[in-house]
């Protein structure tokens, strides 16, 4: 996978249409420079890696399989550090190991990690005390620190953002296939965590079950390799098309394109736009696409977005992520499962319940209730249930911190409680504790399908 997409008929179509969310780069001359850097180095994952998560969320597509994805909203150049990407991982594997124990599923688990660096804002601009800036929009494009020269688009931070995703998918693959995801260390993943939290007990009740098992196994003579590692996968919005383009390639097995910058990328709500630069570039790599889709989708549009991304009908290539508020899901998504599912199209159905349900509180604080998490994720699976389609998964923003972000959990955070903990650079997320509880429940919604 040596050849640049640059040369290859159609890899660079999307130039000529209208990008939304793009930043206003003020040096284009530095622009090319670093996008040219990027077009020579290795890739971050590897096409194979591609074909293989395509296949596993073709399983989530027929209804055989779990989509658990999750991580940072916004990935920071100075969290790529071991402790902090270890303890997102570890939250992972928890709830991993909930679904697939307590829901009886097989789990497909992809992080929005490595590469999670850049955000669509609803405003180009800023303004505090009468200061107007460019807002911020992720690490990869500008800083958070309410600065002009913070806050200019540099795009040398595109390269800062491939050797954060590097360092951190290294460490991934470390830990993943290094014995730190052995199920039998279910229980040191909860050391930590067991006494000082509801959650944490809860799980350690499961563990003690899920080594029972294993040893029921071993005792049989069973010890299958799949126990001792852990299938992962990295995505993340394919939003900054500079940096993506430059870091897709020509497949030397197959001739086709893929985004080397992660295993699965998705386009957001604010960049689904049928004749946008961002489907024109995810119509022409064969990476598993994501689509996220707000309550003012239409059933065409799914049905244009299907047309566009999955021309071949193949499950597993394209999974809409749903996100429309606790509010709305029960309204909203009956007519576009209805109609998706009446084309022949086999989509992955994916629940986003965190971004819309966000609010501001009293304090400031942009925040999100627990309650509206679980209710949405709720509304998924009763419109499922009704119509007898595969509710495939959640995608969820959270940390393996000790945040207070969220409100409610079974370790309640209050709305007074936000300033203590909140870390996060641009959405609130749920914490280890929220995140496990939701697990559990989601577990439970599962096996009542």
């Amino acid at each position: 996978m040596t050849v640049n997409a640059e040369l290859h008929a159609g890899g660079n179509t999307w130039r000529s249409l209208p990008a939304a969310q793009q930043p206003d780069w003020p040096d284009q001359e530095a622009l090319r420079d670093v996008i040219a850097e990027l077009e020579s180095y290795p890739p971050l994952v590897f096409a194979g890696e591609c074909d293989q998560l395509r296949q596993r969320l073709g399983a989530v597509a027929r209804g055989e399989a779990f989509l658990l994805q999750g991580g940072d909203c916004a990935e920071a150049f100075d969290a790529v550090g071991a402790d902090q990407i270890r303890n997102k991982l570890k939250t992972l594997l928890q709830m991993g190991a909930v679904l697939t124990y307590a829901g009886s599923v097989p789990v497909v688990k992809v992080g929005r990690i490595a590469g999670q660096y850049s955000k669509p804002r609803s405003k180009p601009t800023e303004t505090r005390d009468g200061v107007t800036l460019p807002t911020y929009r992720g690490d990869s494009v500008n800083g958070f620190a309410f600065t002009p020269e913070a806050r200019t688009p540099d795009p040398q931070r595109l390269k800062r953002m491939y050797h954060a995703s590097a360092a951190t998918l290294n460490l991934v693959r470390a830990f993943t296939t290094g014995g730190y995801a052995d199920l039998r260390q279910v229980h040191a993943w909860n050391q930590d965590f067991v006494k000082s939290s509801p959650s944490g007990q809860r799980y350690e009740a499961l563990a003690r079950e899920i080594d029972r098992a294993l040893n029921f196994m071993n005792a049989c003579g069973v010890d299958p390799e799949e126990f001792k590692t852990v299938e992962f996968f990295s995505s993340h919005e394919a939003l900054v098309l500079d940096y993506e383009s430059a870091l897709t390639r020509v497949d030397s097995r197959t001739g086709d394109l893929y985004d080397v910058s992660g295993h699965m990328v998705w386009i957001g709500e604010r960049t689904r736009q049928l004749d946008g630069a961002h489907l024109e570039f995810a119509s022409k790599i064969r990476n598993p696409i994501g689509v996220k889709l707000g309550p003012t989708t239409t059933a065409e549009d799914a049905l244009t977005l299907i047309e566009r991304l999955d021309p071949e009908r193949e499950p597993g290539r394209l999974t809409f992520i749903t996100r429309m508020g606790a509010d709305k899901i029960r309204e909203k998504l009956p007519e576009l499962v209805e109609k998706v599912t009446a084309s022949g199209a086999q989509v992955a159905w994916i629940c986003d319940p965190m971004h819309g349900n966000t609010f501001e509180a009293a304090s400031g604080h942009k925040t999100r209730r627990f309650d509206d998490v679980l209710d949405e994720v709720k509304g998924f699976f009763e419109v499922h249930k009704g119509l007898g389609t595969h509710p495939g998964g959640i995608h969820v923003e959270l940390t393996g911190d000790d945040v207070t972000e969220c409100v409610g959990g079974g370790d309640e955070i209050f709305v007074d409680d936000l300033h203590q903990r909140y870390e996060t650079a641009c959405d609130p997320r749920l914490n280890r504790s929220q995140s496990l509880d939701l697990a559990f429940l989601v577990a439970e919604m599962y096996r009542d399908q």
